[in-house]
């Protein structure tokens, strides 16, 4: 991998994770408003070194690894960049259970955010598929048999590979919902929790969140340390908003869009990728780059309007 490919690939990471973390950024920021300056500063510090390293660099590591059992868990971490070929054989072999089940998982919640959760329209058809979010379950349903059986003839691992996706997809959504309603609960009791209870509370929160992201980061590569600089950039910089200026992120309405479609890219290049064909490394990087700041400049556009 060359240095130009490697930044590119750091970048859209970073990109990616900041806007998918948008809705736990705003979580974040609701109960932040209810801790003290210093509850604050070590959310920004010592939180972040957790969000970072220990859920961001960690999770992708471990998710690889298991993924791959004949493989140390240094092999795992350092594959990329050093010359054992049986580790390399045995993460390419694994790479298509990994797409499979990451692909899933994204296009689910992508269209879970089509057909159910409220948005503000950026585009021809959003109107349409939400009011008709009864269709969500039989459309993943029959999309979910459809991949396993094309799998099924090619590696009956893939499959398995999907249906993990899909569990995930359901698992990590129920914890999302309960999230909500904690934050809700939280920010009604307000001085009833102290503030180490509620910085506590934020990191279990990031954690769930940050599911979306890591499985995200394989569309890019499979190479922990730029999943963990790319994911680690972003996470740095949705605290910062977090805790800084996160009002005036809330005035780009269409960014939600922007990183949902980037979300539905990302699943369709993983699939692709499983299924065997040959995606470039740069493909995943620039679509992000292209439908994020597509919906950032409408944003700007609609924002520049209503203030005349």
């Amino acid at each position: 991998m060359d240095i130009f490919s490697a930044i590119l690939i750091i970048l859209g990471l970073a990109l990616f994770e900041g806007i998918s973390s948008f809705d736990n950024a705003i979580i974040n920021a609701d109960v932040l408003q209810t801790t003290g300056k210093q509850a604050r500063k070590w959310f920004l510090t010592w939180g972040l070194f957790f969000g970072v390293f220990v859920v961001r660099g960690v999770l992708p590591w471990l998710i690889l690894w298991l993924a791959t059992p004949g493989v140390s868990a240094f092999d795992a971490l350092f594959a990329m960049f050093q010359s054992n070929p049986n580790a390399k054989d045995a993460i390419e072999a694994a790479a298509p259970i990994l797409l499979s089940g990451g692909g899933v998982f994204l296009l689910f919640l992508f269209l879970h955010w089509l057909f159910i959760e409220p948005k503000n329209y950026g585009i021809r058809g959003e109107k349409f598929f939400h009011s008709n979010g009864i269709w969500f379950y039989a459309v993943v349903s029959v999309l979910l048999s459809a991949i396993v059986w094309f799998s099924i003839k090619i590696n009956p691992m893939m499959a398995f590979g999907a249906v993990i996706g899909s569990s995930a997809f359901f698992i990590t959504h129920g914890f999302k919902q309960q999230a909500e309603k904690g934050e809700e609960e939280l920010l009604k009791k307000k001085g009833s929790l102290s503030d180490i209870s509620k910085i506590v509370y934020l990191e279990v929160i990031d954690a769930t969140f940050s599911i979306d992201g890591v499985l995200g980061a394989f569309a890019f590569t499979f190479s922990v340390p730029l999943i963990l600089l790319g994911n680690g950039f972003g996470a740095l910089i949705v605290r910062y908003f977090t805790v800084n200026n996160i009002d005036n992120v809330k005035k780009y309405i269409y960014l939600k869009n922007g990183a949902m479609y980037s979300v539905l890219f990302l699943g369709i290049i993983m699939l692709s990728e499983s299924f065997g064909l040959d995606v470039p490394s740069w493909l995943a990087p620039i679509t992000t780059f292209g439908s994020i700041g597509w919906f950032f400049l409408k944003s700007k556009k609609e924002l520049s309007l209503s203030s005349t």
